[in-house]
């Protein structure tokens, strides 16, 4: 029998990718804290159903994670009953969750003490191209690690970049998201500024996406979540905010000069506090258009 995948954390995002792997044939061992979850997606997948986190990593060799912060990574390992001491020498962590940097380069050492090996996998996209297997992956290791780890990745993603040592991904990860956040923020601004001067927001953007304002969220995301009223981008503010505080916290660490990344950050805090911890981060535009007294659908 082939020996499973594990994968721990059955979320969001963690459920379409695991659809992705059993479509393309691979065996799965899954587990979520919220066993109801981890058994609806065995009934629709044929994935295996694990009752803890170390069944999961004692069995298999490849293990998944995706968590939604290092500290929960941590409490999973190393906390009371931690999952860690389950795992076998020569087992492979790959953790695929949108963690700190030096946070998952101390985790690595730690399970390296019991001869485990990591890597860093975050990836960007969102639940849709989670279900097609086009993620860009960002993967950070050792290059034996990120070879054996590519093998288990591969059926998800549409591109595997090798980003350096462990916690460079994340570092990415966080990264991308500083540049995304940036871009979603003042095309808002541009719109709500257009609209109040009677300019239309599916004609700006037209505009926008002909010239060199362009950007991924005037292509990808104003139209199906902002100018439709859905404002279901798949993907909570206060991840995007966790995010950006990853990106200026390297840049504190670095001694970057960053003074954009600190102000992107800020404004993205202050919706966060004005939206709630539930709210899709696509509600900005709403935010951002309300502020100047006008909306964009």
């Amino acid at each position: 029998m082939t020996q499973p995948v594990g994968f721990i954390g059955l979320g969001t995002m963690g459920e379409p990718m695991v659809a992705t792997l059993r479509r393309a044939g691979v065996a799965v061992l899954g587990f979520d804290i919220r066993p109801e979850v981890a058994q609806r997606l065995a009934s629709e997948t044929g994935m295996e159903v694990a009752d803890s986190a170390g069944a999961v990593l004692a069995r298999c060799r490849e293990v998944i994670t995706m968590v939604p912060t290092s500290a929960h990574l941590e409490q999973l390992l190393f906390g009371e009953g931690g999952a860690a001491p389950s795992a076998a020498p020569g087992t492979l962590l790959i953790d695929m969750s949108s963690g700190e940097p030096s946070a998952t380069r101390s985790i690595g050492e730690r399970l390296a003490t019991q001869g485990v090996a990591m890597v860093d996998a975050p990836v960007s996209g969102n639940v849709v191209r989670a279900r097609k297997g086009d993620l860009a992956i960002m993967l950070g290791g050792t290059d034996a690690d990120c070879d054996r780890a590519t093998a288990v990745l591969q059926p998800m993603a549409r591109a595997i970049f090798r980003t350096g040592a462990l916690g460079s991904g994340q570092a990415m990860k966080a990264l991308n998201n500083l540049a995304s956040a940036a871009g979603f923020w003042i095309a808002s601004e541009v719109l709500a500024i257009g609209r109040k001067a009677g300019l239309e927001p599916s004609v700006m953007l037209d505009v926008l996406n002909a010239s060199t304002g362009a950007n991924n969220s005037t292509q990808n995301k104003f139209r199906p979540f902002v100018l439709s009223g859905s404002y279901q981008g798949n993907f909570l503010l206060p991840l995007m905010v966790k995010d950006l505080g990853i990106a200026a916290g390297l840049a504190r660490e670095t001694g970057a000069e960053a003074p954009m990344a600190a102000q992107v950050l800020a404004l993205w805090q202050q919706a966060l506090q004005a939206l709630g911890p539930t709210a899709d981060h696509t509600e900005v535009a709403r935010l951002v258009a309300e502020r100047s007294h006008t909306q964009l659908h």
